[in-house]
């Protein structure tokens, strides 16, 4: 399998080459430095407000032991458009070949992440699943699935990545099932027999029949043990998607079974999600989470030798990120500032925080679900 193990990560044999090659440059010359190096992103995707952080657990567990010192905001904080997230202080050949694998952490889980997290303030309250595993390298499955949980999602659908994360696994049955079985009534019944009474029983009803009338079928069949169905009509059946659930909603409600919950799936993104929000009780999102657009991180010296510099196009010297607690804006301004007032009168807390000292992490790393909910907190200040 063409895969980097954790140990080829850990001995920089991901870097770009020509890190290598400078590091190799730097000490035969003589030029190794200390040095301070920021990573900010210049242009979010899609014209986005904000993203979501994530990947900084990985990063300090890349350069445990090293002699840095690392400031880096809270992993699931909102960051926005020529921020500092994160800074590095040491000698240059301390960290330059782990770069590649920094902001590779860095980029491909934040994006995820911050896709979840639009997807969250679309849905409101509704149930958000993450179905995307499938669409990427199993690999980075776990990482992919704890992005999208920190960005929003209230559940995952990979066994290995939901025990990572201390949570249940999420799912339904596969078309797979229903083909086996023969017929969609039998494949729930099959199922009712089989599972443990803690799963719930939610069947996918759109496999041979009209969704309206499976959905009855199956109702008949397992009675008060249904918990939901789930439609993963494809696009060439699928017609007005919306007006197909309302007249699910009507005929199951005509029959006293309002809680039975109805989930849509297939090919969703924001676009074809906000129509549905009204109407349904849940979505499960694949591809449009774990297929996220980057977030095109980058690193750059910003100080040698505690001399400001930085290439053009970039503020040299080291920075602070202040954040109001009431509107929840932003300042960038110089480190050596060290406070700030907000216009509307609110308080402002610089976020950029030591995390590593001497190459000890001084801070206790947060669970899962703090970090989570700081997310969940912090999306109540924006808007998409």
């Amino acid at each position: 399998m063409f895969i980097s193990t954790k140990e080829d990560i850990l001995n920089a044999k991901v870097t770009d080459v020509y890190f290598d090659r400078t590091v190799y440059t730097l000490k035969v010359k003589g030029l190794d430095k200390k040095v301070k190096a920021e990573i900010s992103v210049k242009k979010l995707p899609k014209n986005y407000k904000w993203g979501i952080f994530v990947g900084l657990e990985e990063v300090l567990e890349l350069l445990e032991g090293k002699n840095l010192n690392i400031r880096a905001i809270k992993e699931g904080s909102i960051f926005r458009e020529n921020e500092p997230v994160l800074e590095i202080e040491g000698l240059y050949s301390e960290f330059a070949k782990f770069e590649t694998a920094i902001l590779g952490f860095l980029c491909q889980e934040s994006g995820v992440a911050t896709k979840a997290a639009r997807l969250r303030k679309l849905v409101k309250d509704k149930q958000l699943l993450s179905f995307g595993a499938r669409r990427m390298h199993p690999a980075i499955a776990v990482a992919i699935e704890r992005a999208a949980y920190i960005g929003g999602c209230d559940g995952v659908s990979t066994v290995l990545a939901a025990n990572t994360l201390n949570i249940q696994p999420s799912g339904t049955i596969p078309h797979s099932l229903v083909l086996l079985s023969g017929d969609t009534v039998s494949a729930a019944q099959y199922f009712d027999e089989t599972m443990d009474s803690n799963v719930p029983r939610i069947i996918l009803i759109d496999t041979f029949g009209d969704e309206k009338f499976e959905t009855l079928r199956v109702f008949e069949a397992l009675g008060k043990k249904l918990s939901g169905i789930r439609l993963d009509t494809p696009n060439s059946r699928r017609g007005n998607l919306k007006a197909i659930i309302e007249e699910i909603r009507w005929e199951l409600s005509l029959r006293g079974a309002d809680n039975v919950k109805i989930f849509a799936s297939g090919g969703l993104d924001e676009e074809t999600i906000e129509p549905l929000v009204d109407v349904v009780d849940g979505f499960g999102v694949g591809t449009s989470i774990s297929s996220a657009s980057t977030i095109d991180f980058s690193m750059d010296i910003i100080e040698i030798e505690g001399k400001p510099i930085a290439k053009k196009g970039k503020n040299s010297g080291s920075k602070s990120l202040f954040r109001c607690k009431k509107c929840f804006s932003d300042k960038v301004v110089p480190y050596t500032i060290k406070t700030q007032e907000c216009s509307c009168g609110g308080s402002m807390q610089d976020i950029l925080e030591y995390v590593v000292q001497g190459g000890k992490t001084i801070i206790d790393l947060p669970n899962i679900k703090s970090i989570r909910e700081h997310t969940l907190t912090s999306l109540r200040f924006v808007d998409l």
